[in-house]
């Protein structure tokens, strides 16, 4: 029922609620967070992302409905959300980058297609005969002149640059996990294991069966050019990750039993006591 969500205001992204909310984009912001995860890290020589793809139907083919597009030679782009609204707006800053390069004969620097992509974002919460877009992207990139460079869009339109960023369900227990990195001195074919690692960790196998990991990078690794990471260095990255995930396991049970022992103890030790009395 409408009064109980947003009292009317919800009806139109040109909406402003009495306390300054703009809810359609809100709702836009949730379908981000009931996506699956998707994370990109900046290394002092590249660029790697990953994606946590959920495979709903064991009739899917594998590799379709990938969540990680290139955009231009030296540009990728990780999503969640809508993927068919990702890849509108993946469409969209190809056109710009292709623009660019007509009009001036060289790449796009990644901070103006960032701004020109959030600007087009931004334009759908501006009126009621339009919705706002349902994902977030990570758009990543490498050149000589500026190194690599990293930089996430949400559905309102805000672009930031980042050293790492997380977006989708699990992007609270990303962020925790890359804050350990210490991303400024990893090259990329050692982040990139560190990044398996991450999507292995935050995934949730209660709620989540099963997953396909997409990986890709762009940097000195790959002369400055987006590729997806070649398939033995992602069997490569899944194996680490996996046993990182085992040995992070134990050590939980490990953990556990330890504080359970503990407690048992104490509570023995107390009920000594309390016979002794």
């Amino acid at each position: 029922m409408v009064w109980l969500i947003g009292l009317g205001y919800d009806l139109s992204a040109s909406t402003f609620s009495p306390d300054g909310r703009v809810f359609q984009v809100e709702y836009a912001i949730k379908a981000v967070e009931n996506s699956s995860t998707a994370i990109g890290i900046r290394c002092k020589d590249g660029v790697v992302f990953g994606v946590e793809k959920l495979i709903l139907s064991k009739l899917y083919e594998e590799g379709s409905n990938k969540r990680i597009f290139n955009i231009d030679r030296h540009v990728g782009m990780a999503v969640a959300g809508l993927l068919a609204d990702a890849r509108s707006l993946a469409e969209v800053a190809r056109e710009e980058a292709s623009n660019f390069r007509s009009n001036y004969g060289h790449d796009i620097p990644l901070k103006h297609l960032s701004d020109r992509v959030a600007m087009y974002v931004h334009a759908y919460t501006l009126y009621s005969a339009v919705r706002p877009f349902g994902c977030s992207f990570i758009l990543g990139s490498y050149d000589k002149d500026d190194g690599p460079q990293l930089y996430m869009v949400d559905p309102s339109g805000i672009s930031y640059g980042y050293w790492g960023c997380a977006i989708g369900k699990a992007k609270q227990a990303a962020k925790t996990e890359i804050e350990k990195l210490q991303m400024k001195d990893m090259t990329c074919r050692e982040l990139v294991k560190e990044v398996a690692k991450i999507i292995y960790i935050v995934h949730d196998e209660v709620k989540d069966k099963a997953f396909e990991l997409e990986l890709s990078w762009v940097g000195e690794v790959t002369n400055g050019r987006h590729e997806f990471v070649p398939k033995d260095v992602k069997e490569e990255a899944e194996k680490y990750a996996k046993v990182g995930v085992e040995r992070r396991s134990s050590c939980w049970c490990l953990q556990r039993a330890v504080l359970s022992a503990d407690c048992l103890s104490a509570a023995g030790f107390v009920g000594r006591r309390g016979r002794l009395g």
